[in-house]
């Protein structure tokens, strides 16, 4: 369960594309913020979540929200400004065996892509010769599924959506879209695997006297023709369309934060992380929001900006121990004892880092505040946790 959502070109307030995804994932899954370097490759071939493949002599730098145990991840950025978030979605095809999860094609396509269509293009050769498929849950390996992707860089965005082996992809330019837990390209859409047509019409899935709807002809179960503006889909959906124009990081934030349709997921499924990325065609423009922790309601969005300096602090590494001397488990543990105390404090300095990284934006020229943004950010969340641990 996740939601994604995008904003490109005239549809935002300066012209920079704006991405938000929550990923929603088993309440205890732990969600870690890991950097992978840029690396040139002696080695053949590149050891996934469940298959080895070969792998390619260069693959970009990479940050990524991955949950603790796998290859992939649920969702991030490249050194280009590429940014993806992926999405469980279910279709008639059947579920194959092991193989390539949707977050391992998620990362190699950050790896791979110079761009949001060169990452298109790699996921969809990817799926085309491996496969997607095995259990998707550290704790329920029967839980599998397939995968819609919104890819985004600083021009335009793709939706690419699957059925086992089959894709379609549709590009967004100028405009708002939004993907969460269903097949949603309909007749509108760009790019396809070779035969998919014919394919589903051969198969029973569609009647070749109709114009063909990708969407109603895969998808496992009936899709209405809107979605429920109660569903999360529909009101992503109508939050993006009432601010057309004059979307922002900010706007984007209060949409993963919403509650009226479950945005914002509690309970046994979470919103176990969440991205907001701002990418501009001058890359040092572009700024990645990280919360790096459960719920975003309860969390503070820190910007990343991508850059030679760049590291990660070791408190970002978790597994399922509950270990204090983490983000994602000090956090946890605080919110236990004072989740509003919190949660205002947290809101009081996100909004001191937007302002700076607003001023970032207009004077790109002062370095030394582009070098210590993040990890000042992340030492003042740090110090409040440490405080409320004592």
């Amino acid at each position: 369960m996740c939601d994604t959502l995008v904003s490109t070109g005239s549809a935002t307030t300066d012209g920079a594309t704006i991405f938000g995804k929550n990923s929603d994932r088993p309440h205890g899954e732990v969600q870690n913020l890991i950097l992978i370097p840029h690396q040139e490759h002696s080695t053949d071939s590149v050891k996934c979540t469940y298959i080895t493949i070969p792998q390619v002599p260069e693959t970009f730098e990479v940050l990524l929200c991955q949950p603790y145990w796998m290859f992939g991840g649920e969702m991030g950025a490249n050194e280009h400004g590429v940014v993806i978030g992926n999405e469980a979605v279910y279709s008639k095809e059947p579920d194959g065996p092991p193989a390539l999860l949707g977050m391992d094609l998620l990362r190699l396509g950050l790896e791979r892509g110079e761009d949001a269509r060169a990452a298109v293009d790699a996921i969809a050769a990817l799926l085309e010769e491996f496969g997607q498929g095995g259990g998707c849950s550290a704790d329920d390996p029967s839980w599998s599924y397939h995968n819609s992707f919104l890819i985004a860089d600083a021009k335009e965005a793709w939706v690419l959506e699957t059925a086992g082996k089959w894709w379609i992809a549709e590009r967004i330019k100028n405009d708002v879209r939004n993907i969460s837990n269903g097949l949603s390209i309909r007749t509108k859409y760009d790019l396809t695997a070779e035969g998919l047509v014919d394919y589903a019409i051969e198969k029973g899935y569609w009647d070749s006297s109709r114009e063909f709807d990708f969407a109603k002809a895969f998808a496992w179960d009936n899709i209405p023709d809107n979605p429920s503006p109660f569903s999360r889909e529909g009101r992503c959906h109508y939050l993006l369309e009432a601010e057309k124009g004059s979307v922002s990081p900010q706007y984007v934030m209060e949409i993963l934060r919403d509650h009226d349709a479950g945005v914002c997921m509690h309970g046994g499924f979470r919103s176990t992380a969440s991205i907001v990325s701002r990418i501009d065609t001058q890359k040092e423009f572009t700024v990645h929001w990280f919360t790096a922790t459960p719920h975003p309601c309860q969390s503070f969005f820190k910007p990343l900006l991508m850059s030679d300096t760049l590291k990660i602090p070791s408190q970002f590494k978790a597994t399922l121990e509950s270990d204090p001397n983490t983000l994602w488990w000090a956090h946890e543990l605080a919110m236990e004892k004072s989740p509003r105390q919190l949660v205002s404090t947290l809101s009081t300095l996100e909004k001191k880092y937007l302002e700076k990284t607003d001023e970032l934006i207009k004077y790109p020229e002062r370095e030394t505040l582009r070098q210590s943004l993040f990890q000042d950010a992340f030492n003042e969340e740090w110090e409040l946790y440490q405080k409320e641990l004592k």
